[in-house]
């Protein structure tokens, strides 16, 4: 069937109800010049007279550049939204920064340090005179100016008072992503569909972040609340901060009602009237920026999950080989501290999350009795159909796996390596594509703040990634266990447990959401209910029983109730008078709770840290399985009443100071340091980094645009092909290939690996990749392959278990991620570790780690060829249009659109697809040249 990519949000978005599909364009001019009227002197009366930003103590000497596409304006009036619907054309800066960001798959074999701003934008401190664009003092403020720059239109914030300076950020950002922000605080929330509209994928992702995090508006106050308690000055000032960022909001919000110059967006859903202006958007509150950080959180720093799975496949192991040798067959596949796995750490040892001697508490569930608690309740309407529930499905997937996706990379390499004898670093996070972006650019100057670089909308208080004065910083998801599977014990009904002892009411939280058909979104209305029962252990999960005992599992994750946390942390890091090196940015990110690996850089040293909130487990626990809900196998030091615990010391984090060099791409930290997913074997993506940043280092000299290089490489780089392609190819033609169809293909596959086994285009702009057959060929023979190395020895059950703990494959081309298919971010998570250790203990080479047994052949390698070369005929034999099925964006057999990178609608504006590159969304390249 055509793989359909997931729609979100305004992917329906079309003109106005009435008027139809193929309005004439003299239509919709006519409309167009009626909208525009009004806006102009709204628009007019918010710029003053031009004026110059300074730059601030900038140490980067000209050496810092940035990127964001699609761009930074991610707000749009309606006429400028049918604009782009009826001809395409472009708000001011909304997609300025796509070109440059696409062009550089081509560009970066010819790079020189010289030509690396035209991939990239100069992230210098301040505006020159001839580059500003505008210069605002919102609300008629004396204490805050918003300088924006001719060519992407970045805001340079100014202030004088630490109030005046957030009021600007707030402000600021509402000009660029305010609807952005309006959507994302209803999805954390959970009340998506009530305001954007009930299409199946708008109720799939409320309900998958919703899931994760169920919170009352009292749970979301006293978040905050314990925030400011517990920080002292920096509480009291980050509370400051948050208000006067949310008064910058609301005070855009107001100026672009009055003036109607608001987005569009809020007319196509119904929010506002455009002709008569009736209708509220709501004036954002404090509580709202919990709702967002806990969606920012899920997505993005909350490792761990996947214990009842985990639980499942140990089962299916051990049902197919006995408790022994399954449990062998298991832990060989799980590669909990796989010796062959790249490193980000290179020396020392952190143990985490290792398997225990004597386990102890392991709840492990009956055969066939785990059920997943239901989510959805009493539904109606469109919220009944097959779309709709299946939606639902995926949702619970999601929410349920340990396998986040979409992540980031670090190249960051020390000064003793590089050309100038300054450290040099690339680095940036994979947050998808939307459009509007979920993150934004800005530049805060002010009483305690100097930072230029990124935040996520509607949080942007701080830079979050980004530069300060001297130093830069950024961070990737590292993925360690911050979250817990417990069995609590029923008593009385279904919605009673035992907690210490005593039969105790489970709390019942629910939000309940109603639609009805919108301009933007024409889904039938429809409503349901999402009802989470939540214990002192955590919301329920699942339904099983254990040794014939009704049990529900629960979640426990060490950041619940603790969004707002991380906070400090962010404003320590965009504090110059706090982080003045390695040490103190380490101290600062030591405050972040979520899972991030962090990077620094400055004219004289790098560093590295692994933050979260790591709880310390009860002597025997094995963090892979379900614990029993009992005191003796709880957290040390758990307060149920505000979900806080003993955590692991800053010592027993991976941290460094000075590697020769890093690279990160969401791998294995550490040695002993277990990650939750699944797949730190011995290829994993990282392996792209760390081959090419190695080799630039042996050989010294590394400059901004080599490292750049190596980044570009690694991202047009099949991971399959570079790595295990040539092994599976040794296999092959271990005997002559008579068969014509089975040797052609591997003539093509052989010519493809030795010129690099990259997806690129054959020029730039051609949408047509070189050596695309032999792309076809990997693309149709690796599931194929895998399934025939491994499933007869494992058996159908135990391979469908292990393949719900890590998937085979993760092309380009396939619909996974947060963002489904066209999301750039690919290869981080499949088999190909598996078929790696596999096919070279059946050539007889060392394998360290190895399987447990050879699959391939069941180890013979004469069988393990016939089974290769039978599946690459099959494979041979698949047309394009089998291999890449089309979708809502490309057409049956187009390979380059397949795996193109296309910006998933969160607004009324479209962009163009750009090809496929594994990169991060947002990225810097940086090279200070002073220090304070």
């Amino acid at each position: 069937m055509p793989r359909r990519a997931p729609r979100t949000v305004l992917d329906r978005m079309r003109t106005p109800s009435g008027i139809p599909g193929f309005l004439k364009t003299a239509s919709v001019c006519t409309l167009i010049a009626g909208l525009l009227s009004p806006l102009a002197p709204a628009a007019a009366s918010e710029t003053t007279a031009t004026q110059v930003t300074a730059a601030a103590n900038d140490h980067c000497g000209n050496q810092c550049s940035d990127i964001l596409p699609p761009g930074q304006n991610g707000n749009a009036t309606l006429a400028q939204i049918l604009l782009n619907q009826a001809f395409g054309t472009q708000p001011e800066h909304a997609e300025d920064q796509l070109g440059p960001y696409a062009n550089l798959a081509k560009g970066y074999p010819a790079l020189t340090n010289d030509k690396i701003n035209n991939f990239f934008n100069d992230a210098s401190f301040g505006v020159p005179a001839d580059q500003v664009a505008s210069s605002v003092k919102p609300a008629g403020r004396g204490d805050v100016t918003i300088v924006r720059d001719k060519k992407t239109g970045v805001p340079h914030i100014t202030g004088t008072t630490r109030y005046g300076t957030e009021f600007g950020a707030g402000y600021a950002a509402a000009q660029d992503r305010l609807w952005l922000m309006d959507v994302f605080r209803h999805v954390g929330r959970g009340q998506l569909t009530s305001f954007a509209g009930g299409a199946p994928s708008n109720q799939g992702l409320e309900q998958q972040f919703w899931r994760h995090a169920p919170y009352s508006e009292a749970d979301l106050q006293a978040q905050i609340d314990n925030a400011v308690a517990t920080n002292g000055e920096r509480g009291q000032q980050a509370l400051a901060d948050a208000r006067a960022y949310l008064d910058g909001i609301n005070s855009y919000i107001d100026a672009s009602d009055s003036g109607r110059t608001f987005p569009g967006e809020y007319v196509l859903t119904g929010h506002k009237d455009s002709v008569t202006n009736a209708g509220t958007i709501e004036h954002f509150k404090i509580t709202d920026l919990v709702a967002l950080a806990s969606v920012i959180g899920a997505l993005f720093g909350s490792g761990g999950g996947g214990e009842v799975n985990n639980a499942l496949s140990l089962l299916a192991a051990q049902e197919k080989y006995g408790v022994t040798e399954g449990t062998k067959v298991w832990e060989s596949f799980r590669m909990r501290n796989d010796p062959e796995a790249v490193l980000t750490q290179r020396d020392g040892s952190f143990p985490y999350g290792t398997k225990p001697a004597d386990p102890q508490g392991t709840a492990l569930p009956d055969a066939g009795s785990v059920k997943p608690e239901p989510l959805v309740y009493d539904r109606t309407g469109s919220a009944t159909t097959a779309g709709a529930t299946g939606a639902s499905g995926d949702a619970a997937k999601a929410a349920a796996s340990s396998a986040k996706r979409g992540m980031s990379n670090a190249l960051v390499v020390s000064g003793e390596h590089t050309a100038s004898g300054h450290p040099v670093a690339v680095f940036g996070p994979q947050t998808g594509y939307f459009a509007p972006q979920l993150l934004l650019l800005q530049e805060i100057q002010g009483p305690g703040i100097s930072a230029r670089g990124a935040s996520f909308a509607g949080l942007s208080m701080y830079v979050e990634l980004g530069r300060g004065q001297d130093y830069a910083w950024s961070a990737t998801t590292s993925g360690q266990d911050i979250i817990d599977s417990y069995a609590v014990e029923l008593c009385q009904d279904d919605y009673h447990y035992l907690y210490r002892g005593t039969c105790t009411p489970m709390e019942k939280i629910e939000q309940k959401n109603a639609w009805k058909p919108t301009v933007a979104d024409g889904t039938a209305a429809g409503s349901y209910t999402m009802r989470v029962w939540r214990t002192k252990y955590g919301p329920v999960e699942y339904r099983a029983t254990v040794g014939g005992k009704k049990v529900a599992y629960t979640t426990l994750r060490s950041s619940f109730l603790h969004e707002a946390d991380s906070i400090i942390g962010f404003q320590m890091l965009n504090d110059p008078d706090y982080v003045k090196g390695p040490d103190s940015f380490q101290k600062a990110v030591q405050h972040i709770n979520y899972t991030f690996n962090w990077f620094y850089a400055d004219s004289e040293h790098t560093a590295y840290y692994n933050s979260g909130d790591n709880p310390v487990r009860a002597s025997g626990v094995d963090a892979e399985f379900p614990a029993w809900a009992r005191p003796a196998y709880e957290w040390r030091g758990w307060d149920p009443a505000t979900n806080t615990a003993d955590y692991t010391p800053p010592s027993a984090h991976p941290h460094s100071t000075d590697q020769d060099y890093y690279v990160s791409w969401n791998n294995k930290q550490a040695r002993d340091y277990t990650t939750a997913p699944w797949g730190n074997g011995s290829v994993h993506r990282g392996n792209l980094l760390e081959d090419r940043v190695k080799k630039l280092v042996q050989q010294g000299g590394v400059t901004r645009a080599a490292l750049v290089k190596a980044m570009a490489d690694a991202a047009l780089a099949d991971l399959r092909a570079e790595d295990v392609l040539p092994k599976l190819l040794k296999v092959v033609t271990s005997s002559p290939v008579t068969d014509p169809a089975a040797a052609a293909a591997v003539n093509k596959l052989q010519a493809w690996a030795a010129a690099g086994g990259k997806r690129t285009e054959t020029a730039a702009g051609s949408k047509k990749y070189a050596d695309a057959d032999a792309i076809r060929l990997l693309d149709a023979w690796w599931p194929l392959l895998v399934r025939a190395e491994f499933e007869p020895g494992l058996g159908g059950d135990l391979y469908t278990a292990v393949t719900a703990n890590l998937p085979v494959d993760e092309a380009p081309s396939a619909a996974h991620g947060p963002t489904g298919s066209h999301a750039g971010s690919s290869f981080q998570y499949g088999w190909w570790s598996y078929v790696d250790k596999d096919v070279r203990a059946v050539l007889g080479e060392q394998v360290k780690g190895p399987l447990a047994r050879k699959y391939c052949g069941d180890g013979n390698l004469g069988a393990c060829r016939d089974t290769f070369v039978s599946t690459l005929k099959e494979a041979a034999a698949k047309t394009a249009a089998q291999v890449y099925p089309g979708d809502d964006v490309c057409a049956a057999g187009d390979q380059w659109c397949a795996d193109s990178i296309n910006h998933r609608t969160l607004g009324g504006i479209k962009h163009g697809k750009i090809g496929w590159q594994n990169r991060p969304t947002y990225q810097q390249v940086v090279e200070f040249t002073s220090h304070r």
